[in-house]
């Protein structure tokens, strides 16, 4: 579609090239500049904002790997392409970058025990925890989810103290029932969807 536009912006003589933009300046905060905001205030502020929990797996030569992650989102149908964004301080996320795929586990209302599991730093996160391997890249899909996606990573952006991760949807599914409230995050508490 866009080779197509082009074709019909050169046959009307109209100019196809667009002149680069001067990149802006980047900057980061130096020791001796205050922060705009407050660390805290920022937080409780944005702790405001309800989000759903998942858990993001992947599985290396040293086995499987895996974060709680609420920082989800689809980006793009079509492609189809989901985003989350993960700390540059997390010991997990070498892994998965090494892997180059990853399985998104949607969390259920039952379910802020395996969160807290998954959260833990250090600890080994899969002990007694079940997984059967996502049908395309292989990476951990956990049992009992509402829903789980499996991609692989398509892009990795810097954004601040955080890394976005664009992945390219390779397989997805709900499950069976597709009746299963989702695990809700609000105010640093766990909550469920009320009707």
């Amino acid at each position: 579609m866009a080779a197509t536009a082009v074709r019909y912006l050169r046959s009307a003589g109209a100019p196809t090239a667009v002149e680069a933009l001067p990149r802006p300046a980047l900057r980061a905060v130096r020791d001796d500049e205050r922060m705009p905001v407050d660390p805290g205030e920022f937080r409780r502020v944005l702790g405001h904002f309800a989000s759903g929990v998942t858990v993001v797996t992947a599985l290396d030569e040293d086995g499987p790997a895996g974060f709680a992650c609420q920082s989800f989102a689809s980006l793009s149908l079509d492609p189809p392409l989901v985003v989350f964004m993960v700390a540059r301080t997390s010991t997990t996320w070498p892994r998965i970058a090494r892997a180059g795929r990853f399985c998104v586990n949607v969390l259920g209302a039952d379910q802020a025990e395996l969160c807290r599991a998954f959260a833990v730093s250090g600890a080994d996160k899969f002990a007694g925890v079940p997984w059967t391997p996502a049908p395309s890249t292989g990476s951990p899909r956990l049992p009992d989810v509402p829903a789980w996606i499996d991609c692989e990573i398509a892009a990795v952006h810097t954004g601040g103290d955080h890394l976005i991760v664009v992945g390219r949807v390779a397989a997805l599914a709900t499950a069976a029932t597709d009746s299963t409230a989702p695990l809700l995050f609000h105010r640093g508490r766990f909550g469920r969807f009320a009707e």
